[in-house]
């Protein structure tokens, strides 16, 4: 009787980019020995769509529905990010009630973004009851947004100058019956995940990242937080009003899986926090700058004259983006989201570049998988929490 041979050399799997793990469409090449991770590599651009080159031929209105197809979970942040810049480019102020309305809406689609992260990544490790849980409090976000947007996921509710529309009628109301159930949601999760013994096992010591190594790489956001080092954009570098409210970072030593896990568990109690201070102390008064729809050039133009100047229809504000450069950037769920703005006297950006917190953080996968089990691949992409619309913009 002849026995079965054993395999000596090294295998070479292609994960994706169809895998129901990838979180879009990554491949990766990986490096096999028996079940041990000898080499991977991450393959991208299946939905690279060219969003920058398009954001340079169109004015920053014309591109401001695009924008939330980046990170299409986290939709308020980019379109935070793209009238920020114009925003600080031109020196325009934002009334104070806007600014509280932008926090509030931010702060629920973070953690919108981190429920949508915590039940697929929960479905990686083979736990599926999290992942109907999760949906459960995102469609009650979901609402809030489509009540005071129109618009469930991709919303087009963010101007240069402030938002599109005041909030409706009783939707502050509802907004803190939500905070109230939320927070008992996350109480409900931290009893279902945080100490049960398998999850324990899967995420525990997987992943690591030394805090040196997450400065290093460029990481940001959860990743870097979870590695001991306390860098919030908000804290840091504040912008809207949160320098306004009372708050703590989130952040772990550990720099595992676990802690990444535990960052966002907290990030999530935090915002509940910021967004019950800013409905509490709302100011009154306008919800945008109407002098931003001012036209900057055409000072005789009949669209501001006096009569026009309180028409809820107007053009677009069309102001040309000055001949000088900059760099704006918001904490988003995922780490720093930037965007890198030069202007040149024109109605359209002459560079318009996207600085997206999944690409840098995706960088460092393929040291953080060596040596690893085939197994942790799953645990350890997931931790990292990728969107690839933003990767590959």
């Amino acid at each position: 009787m002849s026995l079965p041979l054993t395999r000596k050399d090294l295998m070479i799997v292609n994960m994706g980019p169809q895998h129901p793990s990838m979180h879009g469409v990554l491949r990766l090449i990986v490096t096999l020995d028996g079940e041990d991770v000898i080499d991977c590599e991450p393959i991208l651009g299946y939905l690279h769509r060219g969003m920058e080159k398009i954001a340079e031929n169109r004015t920053i209105i014309q591109y401001l529905p695009y924008v939330t197809r980046w990170d299409y979970l986290a939709t308020m942040f980019t379109e935070a990010i793209t009238v920020n810049a114009p925003e600080f480019l031109e020196n325009i102020q934002i009334p104070q009630r806007a600014s509280y309305i932008r926090v509030i809406m931010l702060e629920l689609s973070r953690i919108a973004s981190h429920l949508l992260w915590l039940g697929p990544f929960m479905a990686d490790l083979g736990a599926q009851t999290p992942f109907f849980y999760i949906f459960r409090e995102r469609e009650l976000i979901y609402d809030l947004f489509e009540a005071a947007t129109g618009m469930r996921m991709m919303h087009n509710y963010f101007r240069i100058g402030g938002v599109a529309a005041d909030l409706p009628y009783g939707w502050m109301d509802k907004c803190l019956d939500f905070c109230d159930y939320f927070l008992r949601g996350v109480v409900e999760y931290q009893q279902l995940i945080t100490r049960n013994p398998i999850f324990l096992e899967r995420v525990e010591g997987v992943g690591f990242i030394s805090g040196e190594e997450a400065v290093n790489w460029g990481l940001s956001g959860p990743m870097l937080r979870a590695s001991g080092t306390q860098w919030d954009l908000r804290k840091i570098d504040p912008y809207e009003s949160y320098n306004q409210f009372d708050w703590k970072v989130q952040w772990q030593k550990e720099g595992d899986s676990l802690a990444r896990y535990l960052v966002r568990i907290g990030e999530m109690r935090e915002s509940i926090k910021i967004i019950q201070q800013a409905v509490e102390k709302i100011p009154g008064g306008p919800y945008e700058n109407l002098e931003a729809r001012r036209f900057k050039k055409a000072k005789n133009s009949e669209w501001n004259d006096f009569e026009y100047r309180f028409l809820g229809k107007k053009p677009s504000p069309n102001f040309e983006l000055s001949k000088q450069e900059l760099y704006v950037r918001v904490e988003a769920p995922k780490g720093e989201l930037g965007i890198y703005l030069v202007g040149d006297d024109s109605l359209f950006p002459w560079r318009w570049k996207i600085r997206p917190p999944g690409f840098i953080n995706l960088q460092i996968l393929p040291q953080l998988v060596k040596k690893m089990k085939l197994a942790d691949i799953m645990t350890i992409l997931g931790s990292i929490d990728i969107i690839m619309g933003e990767v590959d913009r």
